[in-house]
């Protein structure tokens, strides 16, 4: 390939020849990924499919972006990126047939004018390797003793951390192609971020590692103990890498919570710790929320009930 037909390429075909994050490509060539209809079906709005994104930080895997009714690709849109993708908007195609339904919630708040327009990029996980790709990488250097972090890594991790590549992904490469190909605010006042238990881990570090990109982050049911029975290790680990790099608390949003039973029983007293921390870091009112819903599980059902609370939070027309 010569450098002049490089230059001609379109982003699709960047992608299509696993190019990956759009990387010397000149600036003024728009992303134009290949696009299908989800398999999701959303009840308001439409999902459309970029399958098996191609990156070279991650593996491929496929995106679902979610336009609101009356999407035009005129008004610039926010943007609000969810993890665990495939959970996001259809119970019928999901493994345990739950899901947030985002559309349901987000719908009719956008119509009564309650939240500012904005659409949804849910990125798919990646199976097997999600511990290894959500778990924020940061906090293994403060988990003790070392036997402890090495088993974590072989046997959780499988063998090795991906979260740091995992956000490259999202930021380097995702975020541009989402900008060039919908109507969106690129500026980080526009820009959130959103997960729940292994997801919300990640939110969190996302907000921190790339605090010029994401204005605010939500973090449901936030899996600090990393494993499924409740520890003082990694919950440690992550209580000192937080400590010397949360962003400015005047510069970002930051929505958490957890319910009572199921996991969402084991992550006390780790969640108040993190709470205390932030706190003593200057984190209050009403640019940050931790709220424990008694009776409530660790599950999309859960999620979807109280889904609207972080959406108001971090897309509140008011906010």
């Amino acid at each position: 390939m010569t450098p002049s037909s490089c230059s001609r390429l379109s982003r699709r075909d960047a992608l299509a020849l696993g190019l990956g994050g759009l990387t010397g490509l000149a600036e003024a060539q728009s992303p134009n990924p290949r696009i299908e209809a989800s398999a999701q079906q959303p009840r308001f709005g439409r999902v459309e499919r970029w399958p098996q994104l191609a990156s070279r930080w991650v593996d491929a895997r496929h995106v679902e972006v979610w336009l609101p009714p009356g999407y035009d690709g005129q008004r610039p849109h926010a943007v609000l990126y969810m993890h665990d993708g495939q959970m996001l908007f259809d119970a019928s195609s999901t493994w345990n047939r739950q899901a947030w339904a985002v559309d349901q919630v987000a719908a009719p708040l956008l119509a009564a004018g309650t939240l500012r327009d904005f659409i949804v990029v849910g990125v798919w996980n990646n199976g097997p390797l999600r511990h290894a790709e959500y778990y924020p990488q940061g906090f293994l250097a403060h988990l003790q003793p070392e036997k402890l972090r090495e088993r974590f890594v072989r046997e959780a991790l499988a063998g090795r951390p991906r979260a740091d590549d995992y956000l490259r992904f999202l930021v380097e490469e995702l975020k541009p192609a989402i900008d060039a190909q919908y109507a969106t605010e690129p500026a980080r006042d526009a820009t959130f971020v959103m997960g729940s238990s292994m997801g919300g881990l990640i939110s969190l570090y996302a907000l921190c590692r790339h605090p010029e990109v994401f204005g605010g982050a939500a973090a449901l049911s936030t899996h600090w103990i990393g494993t499924r029975e409740r520890n003082t290790e990694l919950p440690a680990a992550a209580l000192a890498w937080l400590d010397g790099h949360l962003p400015a608390p005047d510069r970002v949003r930051l929505y958490t919570d957890r319910g009572s039973t199921e996991l969402d029983a084991l992550y006390e007293p780790a969640q108040s710790q993190v709470d205390a921390l932030l706190a003593r870091k200057g984190f209050v009112e009403p640019r940050f929320v931790s709220q424990r819903f008694e009776g409530e599980g660790h599950n999309e059902r859960a999620w979807h009930k109280r889904l609207d609370l972080p959406l108001r939070f971090l897309l509140g027309a008011a906010a």
